[in-house]
């Protein structure tokens, strides 16, 4: 079965049309997105937005910004799945936490160095 958007021909439907139990067509807003091999994908999606808001979003996408919409649906899906209060707002406060302790980190070992190089050549005289 052939779909729009460069998805390939197979006999096989979309993860999305799968999960909610419908017959993949031509049409499918979800099958370039959603491909068969990936069933975990468009479960997290469905599961926190929902298959008619995600229905809703991407057709009101024009075409060419709807594979990335689709990667933040994924993204955002799987943080709430991991962190429902959070989501990706705590993912990224966690990852902005962890690069100012490896800033300070950085910067702890590069006065080392400095300290160090200014010692060196007391020693040699």
């Amino acid at each position: 079965m052939s779909h729009t958007s460069g998805a390939s021909s197979s006999s096989s439907s979309c993860a999305a049309c799968k999960f909610t139990r419908r017959k993949c067509t031509a049409e499918c807003v979800f099958a370039p997105y959603f491909p068969a091999d990936q069933p975990l994908k468009f479960a997290n999606v469905h599961r926190i937005f929902g298959a008619s808001n995600v229905t809703k979003i991407l057709q009101d996408l024009p075409e060419s910004s709807r594979a990335d919409a689709v990667t933040s649906l994924a993204f955002e899906a799987e943080a709430r799945m991991k962190d429902p209060v959070y989501g990706c707002s705590g993912a990224i406060s966690l990852t902005q936490t962890r690069i100012l302790e490896l800033q300070a980190e950085i910067q702890e070992l590069v006065d080392q160095v400095h300290h160090l190089e200014e010692k060196k050549p007391m020693r040699l005289t």
